[in-house]
């Protein structure tokens, strides 16, 4: 099926190898300060595998923590070293309303900020554009242009937090606003950590957030891995996600190949820029979905691990550990959560949660139980936050890295998934017959950008969410209080709504704001940007100096339409 290191075949070897480099971190002082016991107070390994007399067969695709192809975690203390990031996703109505939020977060022990962003945002419009009419501030929160992200990080120094922002078509703007806001505070931009999704290839594949065709986003992706790489050499530029992929229908096969095709185009992306592979690619972080059957999942993040290795080792010729690491967030499942009987979404949402800390999350959100029906109200919020900090301090899965691995269900799984997911990436790749130069990014961009074309994406997507849709009518599968055991004694929520008052506040903020810039030095410095779309310059510099005069985001994303065009899906029936 795959090829991997004979090497590793030796349990005796790899548990040296092991051994030595746990040793190295814990002389370098690396370990948390806490108690590896169980709750009887028994002592635990920090990790384990067969004994060293024993010969497993395949062992070379499972190993140790630490060490190629990484099926067992990329650090070989696992949470010993440091725990999960908890990073719960957050935004609404308008900056001031989220800032309070956020510092709520932070005071209940979150790790790290992830903004939502409202509708208007995340199609690259303001706030008093017509299309924008009842969406201001309802799904995320209004961001305009950079004084917005001044109010939504205030007391709360960028340097010191991570931050992740989930939006595509206008990242590469938010993320100049983002670094104006840095800026502002005194923080020195080079010292920014966080993650931009970015991710375009998503969204033509499940989300449908963009705003142009794709080579142009194409080209403003590689604009900030080529910023990124250079000058701020912490921060994350992409995080390529499967968790829209799966939310939209995807089976969790579909949702690991898809990703991580879309990595792989990034890759050959930052390789055609002249971008050194072993710098660029540690770059790049996922994000996936975190569905509630338990194994799949745990099975699911194991592999993609294991084949983001190999991939990068073995195809894009990565030498460097951290190039191949593939390192990722986990959210909760969307789609699983439920209006009947919303208590049970606490269950759910907690199956779903561990199953991402047994699979090795590097940073997680927990949805709230009220998500189905609205934004999260303070309480449910803070039910999720707990939720994560239940299994982080209670529930012993952090003591011990990869517990599952060894285990003949996990590894079966991990394996059928893995094939799976080879068979259809090889697919992507025969539809990469596109006429000469087409699409001469490379051989895994050209399949991507052709399946997009053909609708190949859309369609098996659409397919599985069909089949699934189809087993929960017949009654194959079940949903407690959907399709069973639908009595119930729940009263109706209280939910979290957004006034309207919002929208018109937002929009005559931002009038004052016009009225006040500098028009002239707004005109110059649009024009200036699109000056350098039209020839073939990073348009990172001049977008920054539109962010720092206050150019909102529909007027740059405005300009470059205009530039560039829009893209309008095919029709497909």
């Amino acid at each position: 099926m795959t090829a991997y290191d004979a090497q590793h075949v030796d349990p005796q070897a790899g548990r040296t190898r092991w051994q030595r480099r746990y040793a190295q971190a814990q002389a370098a002082g690396r370990l948390r300060d806490t108690d590896f016991t169980t709750l009887s107070g028994v002592e635990v390994d920090p990790v384990y595998g067969p004994r060293d007399s024993d010969t497993v067969e395949g062992f070379e695709r499972i190993g140790w923590p630490g060490e190629y192809p990484f099926t067992r975690g990329v650090h070989s203390t696992g949470y010993r070293g440091r725990t999960w990031t908890i990073r719960q996703f957050a935004g609404f109505g308008n900056a001031q309303q989220t800032n309070e939020r956020y510092h709520q977060i932070l005071r209940n022990g979150g790790g790290g900020l992830s903004v939502a962003f409202d509708m208007p945002t995340l199609m690259g419009r303001d706030s008093d554009d017509p299309h924008s009419l009842g969406e201001v501030g309802h799904c995320g929160v209004a961001i305009d242009s950079a004084a917005d992200l001044d109010v939504l990080f205030n007391g709360i120094p960028l340097g010191q937090v991570t931050t992740s922002m989930t939006i595509s078509g206008p990242a590469v703007p938010m993320f100049c606003m983002y670094l104006v806001a840095a800026e502002r505070q005194g923080t020195a931009v080079e010292s920014l950590n966080g993650t931009l999704q970015t991710d375009i290839f998503k969204e033509y594949i499940a989300q449908k957030e963009w705003l142009f065709t794709p080579e142009p986003h194409l080209r403003l992706i590689g604009d900030l891995m080529e910023y990124c790489t250079e000058n701020i050499p912490a921060y994350k530029p992409l995080s390529i996600s499967g968790y829209h992929i799966r939310e939209a229908g995807a089976t969790a096969a579909q949702e690991l190949a898809f990703t991580l095709a879309d990595g792989f185009g990034y890759v050959e992306l930052g390789r055609s820029r002249g971008l050194d592979v072993d710098r660029f690619a540690s770059g790049l972080t996922f994000f996936f979905d975190a569905h509630v059957d338990f194994f799949e999942e745990i099975a699911k993040l194991r592999a993609a691990r294991r084949i983001w290795a190999r991939w990068l080792r073995d195809v894009y010729g990565a030498t460097s550990d951290k190039a191949q690491w593939l390192r990722f967030h986990t959210q909760t499942a969307g789609v699983s959560l439920t209006a009947q009987q919303p208590y049970n979404n606490v269950v759910r949402t907690t199956i779903e949660a561990l199953a991402g800390v047994l699979g090795g999350t590097n940073s997680m959100h927990t949805n709230a139980l009220d998500e189905t029906l609205a934004l999260p109200s303070e309480r449910a919020a803070e039910i999720a936050l707990r939720t994560q900090q239940v299994i982080m301090e209670e529930s012993g899965v952090a003591n011990v890295a990869d517990p599952l691995g060894g285990s003949w269900y996990v590894e079966a799984l991990t394996d059928r998934i893995e094939a799976d997911v080879e068979r259809i990436l090889a697919r992507i790749k025969d539809m990469a017959t596109v006429p000469s130069g087409r699409y001469p990014i490379g051989e895994m961009t050209s399949g991507i950008l052709r399946g997009i074309e053909d609708g190949w994406f859309t369609g098996e997507i659409a397919d599985a969410a069909f089949a699934y849709q189809h087993a929960l009518e017949k009654g194959d599968k079940k949903i407690v209080g959907v399709n069973t055991l639908t009595a119930s004694v729940t009263d109706e929520l209280e939910i979290l709504r957004v006034s309207q008052e919002v929208e018109g506040r937002q929009a005559r903020v931002l009038a004052q704001r016009r009225a006040q810039r500098d028009q002239t030095a707004v005109d110059r410095a649009l024009a200036t940007m699109v000056a350098v779309a039209r020839g073939g310059g990073n348009l990172i510099e001049p977008m920054l100096d539109a962010a720092r005069v206050e150019a909102t985001l529909g007027e740059i994303c405005g300009a470059l339409k205009a530039q560039w065009g829009e893209y309008r899906e095919p029709a497909r029936f």
